[in-house]
């Protein structure tokens, strides 16, 4: 399975500004090859490196850089393929989709660029790299990580790099091939009930609160939305140191919770049960102030956090179907909506069974991820 690792570079003056020279010029030069992609609706990567390639020699880039700058753009137009097709990004027609499908795409200058061995190299033992730049191959570049993350660079990078800034620091994502552990057979299905109120419960009874990370997000909405209103020059400084602090705070909240969730149902010999939640958005229908609330939960990183961090350990991951698992009740499976008198409380009008609700539908969901992996592998025996 392939994970990135984040490297920390540490260059000096001269060689920071020949890496900004060029990560600019390279985002100039896909910039480029999107204007050209889409004027002539040459978007695949083979006919448009035929359309654009002595374009971006032209430009100052050598070979292999000229090549990845158009595999950039033809990568970002199929991903913008299928969020069209998804809806992604509205209703056929709507004035939204309509001016995403007029206009180019962009990249910003400081967007990531990706760089093969042929134009970056590692010296592992003397912790430093090799890159291409503008001014010719930077040698000596010295860079630092934690001891897992360098021992998994040394053991297991495969394939391209990217060069990233961020603020006043520079990163190299490092793509490494890691083997998969063998997947045991599971003794039971630890459920999960992802939410917002609670980012996570488990059918054990641990309940991950949102409480601290639904303040961070409000608190960051209500500082950009006054800071936008402000406009002034300091308040948009604010506004680009600010620029993805968020995101990495709630990244790693989903990071502590998915290696605690995946640790436990390893030390239990159990697999874990989650819910498919996909197209959720599209289906919800609330009013206007949950809204941003909705769209803000990051199910879906915690769930692709905590499938991969399994599938490292070699625990079974199954998804189950989320109809009716917050109103159906674990102990007799009785579902009515006057189950749930409130957010936090499920009480069985039929047997009297009462829980916290996360809890019940987290028991229920463990209850389907049993039932699922017994008709699968049924099949798989039969077979």
């Amino acid at each position: 399975m392939k994970i990135v690792v984040q490297i920390k570079l540490l260059p000096d003056a001269a060689q920071e500004t020949a890496l900004w020279e060029t990560l600019k010029l390279c985002n100039q030069a896909a910039n480029h090859a999107c204007r050209r992609a889409h004027e002539s609706g040459v978007m695949a990567k083979a006919p448009l490196q035929r359309l654009v390639y002595g374009e971006l020699k032209a430009m100052g880039l050598s070979a292999q850089p000229a090549i990845h700058c158009v595999r950039k753009t033809a990568g970002a137009y199929a991903t913008l393929k299928a969020n069209l097709k998804a809806g992604n990004h509205g209703r056929q027609g709507s004035k939204r989709r309509r001016r995403v499908e007029s206009t180019p795409v962009r990249f910003r200058k400081d967007a990531a660029q990706p760089f093969d061995d042929r134009s970056l190299s590692w010296q592992l033992d003397a912790r430093t790299v090799s890159i291409w730049t503008l001014q010719g191959r930077m040698k000596g570049v010295p860079f630092t990580g934690s001891p897992d993350q360098l021992k998994l660079l040394a053991e297991y990078r495969l394939g391209e790099s990217d060069l990233i800034r961020r603020g006043k620091s520079w990163y190299l994502y490092a793509t490494c091939e890691v083997p998969e552990a063998e997947e045991f057979t599971p003794e039971g299905f630890l459920g999960v009930d992802l939410g917002i109120a609670n980012i996570a419960t488990t059918s054990d009874g641990t309940v991950y609160s949102g409480k601290h990370l639904n303040h961070v997000r409000h608190r960051h909405r209500h500082l950009r939305r006054r800071l936008q209103r402000k406009g002034t020059k300091s308040a948009k400084r604010v506004l680009r140191r600010l620029s993805g602090r968020e995101a990495r705070f709630a990244a790693n909240t989903n990071h502590r919770i998915s290696q605690r969730i995946v640790t436990e149902a390893q030390r239990t010999c159990r697999g874990i049960a989650l819910e498919d939640l996909g197209g959720i958005r599209g289906r919800v229908r609330l009013r206007k102030p949950q809204r941003v609330t909705l769209h803000s939960w990051s199910f879906g990183q915690l769930g692709a956090y905590i499938a991969y961090k399994a599938k490292r350990a070699g625990v079974p991951v199954v998804y189950v179907d989320p109809a009716y698992t917050s109103q159906g009740c674990s102990e007799c499976d009785h579902i009515d909506k006057k189950n749930r008198p409130d957010q936090a409380t499920f009480v069985c009008t039929s047997c009297g069974f009462a829980e916290h609700a996360d809890v019940n539908a987290a028991c229920n969901i463990s209850s389907r991820g049993v039932a699922g992996w017994a008709v699968s592998h049924a099949a798989d025996d039969a077979a």
